[in-house]
This record gives C-alpha cells, structure tokens and sequence, in this order.
C-alpha cells in the first residue's frame, strides 16, 4: 500500500509488508521528521525494526510492525500522523509526522509479542479487536477513520480522539449481500478503502466479491460500482539509479577489533534472485542479550554500493533462541559479474552471574557471482556462530 504525503511535503509512504516496515520515498528534494536534507528520489526506512511484532515506541527505527498492509495520511493538526493498518498485529497504529513516534490506536494486546489477539469486538483502545485489517482511510471532514477489517468481512469505524471502535458497514458474514442499511449489507474479505475528497463517499475494494462497493456516509445507501472510469496517472519524474543514500539519523556500530571475519563460499546468483541469510548465534554459558542496548545485524558493500539499492540495510536483534532472517535481493541491474556483501553483527549481552557485560562482534563476508540465467527464486544461506567464554 503507498499513500501520497501532502503538496507541500511531497513524500510517498510505502508499507513494506514483507520487510515489517514504513519506508518513504523523496518525490521532491526535503526532509523527514528529525531527519537531514534529503535528495528528490531517494527512498529509505522510515520506521520499523524489521522484526514481526507490535511493537510501539518513540524512536521509529525501534518499533515493530507485522506485515502493515495499509495506510492513510492525516495532514491537519491535532492529527498530523499516518494511520498504519497492522494485519498479522490485528492493530490500527499511529506514526508521529513530527517526531515519528509510534502509537496504538485500537486493537492487538499489549505483549509485542502476541500477534494472535485478534477478534471481532466493539469498543475502545485495545479493548476493541480486529482481525488482519488490510486497509485505513481518513475522513477530513468528519475527523474519524474507517476500517476495512478484511477477516471479519466488515468495515469499522474509529474515532482516533476517543479510540473508539465500532462496526460501520456488514454483518460479520461473508456474504454478497446489498442491504436496506449498511449493517444488514455484506463484505468478503474487503481489502482497501478510498474516501472521495468532499467526504460524501466511500469506496471498498470488496476483494472476494470482485467489487467495488460505494458506501454513501451521509444517505448510509450502499450500492455496487459501475462504469468507473480507468485513468492512466501521469508518471512521476523520479531518476533511476540514484546512489544509495544512508539514512543519517542511523549511525551504524563499529565491530570491535577482536570480532572475527567469517569467509562464505561463493555464491552464484542472478539478477532479481532474492537470497535470505539464517543468522543463529550461541551466547556463552549462562549469559542472555543485554535488552537495553541496541543489538543489531547490518550489511554494507563497500565496493559494490549499488547493491544495497533498495535494500533493508539494518534491523534490531531482540532474540537468539530462534534464527533471525535478513532479506536480500540482488538488484535486477547488476553493475559488476562479481561482488562482496558483508553481513556484520553486533550484540551485546551480560552473564547471568554478575553485572559483567560486553560487546562482541562478528562479520560475516559472502562473495557473489552474478550469473545471466535464473538460479531459483529463493536462495537460504546460514550464518552460524558460537560466541565464547572470554
């Protein structure tokens, strides 16, 4: 899902569903929240760790999405925020256009963690409960929010004052079904939502029906689509190419000395192949990860930048006890036939026994031989490693 920022900040937000991630794309020159002078056509991490939870805090890079599928911009003070639609999280969440904090608005449970609190239940805050929401849209004109909450075949309503949440439109069947009011009428599994800009109509991508579905807010008539008329939307004069930018709020750590440098053997792919990387690491005996401090896997090409073209660069490591996944897809234009990619690791964690703690290191490098033919979709190499007792 990509929703436009407004005309004066000329920003497109991207829900990264795969990557558990809010990333912004520059259409023209600016900045972000907190953020440095940004290049037109630049697009990074706005928020999320990477990591599947529902997770919320201040710092944007910290918290936790799952799979967000949907979002909606509310420009206008007191709002000035996205709503993100959550759908393994079964949440509605917020993101600070100011600072990028990230909220909860409705839905989920509070342990991060459980991605399994979803159900169907009216009311406020965390006590209302959605099932894998796919979609959000913000109604200016009457300050609220609705809802396509997809596994429950309905549309919500929230009042983001409030946190109130309730049933809008369906009965909770899954059904096809255009009734006399919008509770009496039925969805299947609707997926997306669009409120026209004088805030008398709402559209709903009613997925399984294969519809177009129009709800009038002010009449409460719902009736099915026809004729739409199909546009072919200008395309935006984006360059192609450019260099990879970091974000310069991320300040990557520097390994240690002592941290190890782990050869891989080649590897062959082509272009567009994507490669993920199974990271299992082993603390010493009767130690655990040190939780307040920023654990994190990273990966640079310092010869071969363009590599990390629209890559997920960096993202938090909160649990060893099962293996973390780094994505990576070889971009489709290669601009070398052979590269090093270095995925680099830096925990922190404390013994069990005492207040010692420590920082260690480990660098894992993976040579590529970008081959013209197809070598398979998908591509899993293990990084293994045992840190020791010192």
């Amino acid at each position: 899902s990509i929703v436009s920022g407004t005309q004066e900040d000329d920003v497109l937000w991207i829900a990264m569903a795969g990557t558990h991630q809010i990333w912004a794309l520059m259409l023209e020159g600016g900045k972000l929240p907190k953020g440095s002078d940004l290049k037109k056509g630049v697009c990074l991490r706005f928020a999320g760790s990477g990591n599947e939870e529902n997770r919320n805090n201040a710092y944007p890079h910290k918290a936790g999405f799952a799979q967000p599928s949907g979002l909606s911009l509310a420009s206008e003070e007191p709002w000035n925020c996205l709503f993100v639609a959550d759908s393994e999280s079964s949440t509605v969440r917020t993101i600070s256009l100011k600072d990028g904090a990230v909220k909860h608005l409705v839905g989920g449970e509070r342990d991060p963690l459980n991605l399994f609190a979803f159900g169907d239940v009216d009311g406020a805050s965390i006590n209302a409960k959605l099932q894998h929401p796919l979609g959000v849209a913000w109604d200016k004109k009457r300050k609220l929010l609705y809802v396509a909450d997809s596994y429950n075949h309905k549309i919500k309503i929230v009042d983001p004052k409030m946190k109130n949440c309730a049933t809008l439109a369906g009965t909770g069947e899954a059904s096809n079904i255009i009734g006399s009011s919008f509770t009496q009428s039925t969805f299947n599994e609707p997926g997306g939502l669009c409120v026209e800009e004088n805030g008398r109509l709402m559209y709903v991508a009613d997925t399984n029906n294969h519809q177009i579905k129009v709800l009038d807010l002010e009449t409460k008539i719902l009736s099915t689509a026809s004729n739409l008329p199909i546009l072919n939307p200008e395309a935006c004069d984006v360059p192609d190419n450019l260099p990879v930018q970091q974000d310069k709020r991320t300040t990557l750590p520097k390994l240690p000395k002592s941290a190890p440098n782990v050869q891989l053997p080649s590897l062959t792919v082509a272009p567009g192949q994507t490669v993920q990387f199974l990271l299992k690491l082993t603390l010493p005996p009767d130690s655990k990860l040190n939780e307040e401090a920023p654990s994190a896997w990273f990966i640079t090409a310092e010869d071969n930048t363009w590599l990390l073209q629209g890559q997920c660069l960096s993202g938090e490591i909160n649990d060893i006890s099962h293996q973390n996944i780094i994505p990576f897809e070889l971009p489709k234009s290669c601009l070398s036939a052979e590269a090093i990619l270095a995925i680099k690791v830096c925990l922190y964690y404390c013994s069990k026994g005492s207040s010692a703690c420590m920082m260690k290191g480990i660098s894992f490098n993976q040579p590529l031989k970008i081959a013209s033919t197809n070598q398979g979709n998908l591509t899993q190499v293990e990084l293994i490693h045992t840190f020791l007792t010192n």
